[in-house]
């Protein structure tokens, strides 16, 4: 079971590296519209928002479920903010 410290800063260097993928896409292309890619930077603020604000919850009844599945949940829209980011072209 992941602690809380270190979730949130799996949470913080998933989702920074993702945007900071991002960042290097828009320097590498700047001959390219970059509406997508800002797009991708806000969803992944928001989904850290969210994961931070569910990892922080006080009313958990199990917390190793309860981080289990927030750690579940970051696989999950990492990848598909990854997924995103390759499709960029």
């Amino acid at each position: 079971m992941a602690n809380k410290r270190d979730l949130k800063k799996d949470i913080n260097y998933v989702l920074g590296d993702i945007i900071e993928a991002v960042y290097i896409w828009e320097y590498a292309n700047t001959d390219k519209d970059t509406k997508e890619s800002e797009k991708i930077i806000d969803d992944a603020i928001t989904t850290f928002d969210e994961l931070i604000a569910k990892v922080n919850a006080k009313d958990v009844e199990n917390k190793k479920v309860h981080f289990k599945g927030i750690q579940q949940e970051l696989e999950y829209k990492g990848r598909a903010l990854i997924e995103r980011i390759n499709k960029l072209g």
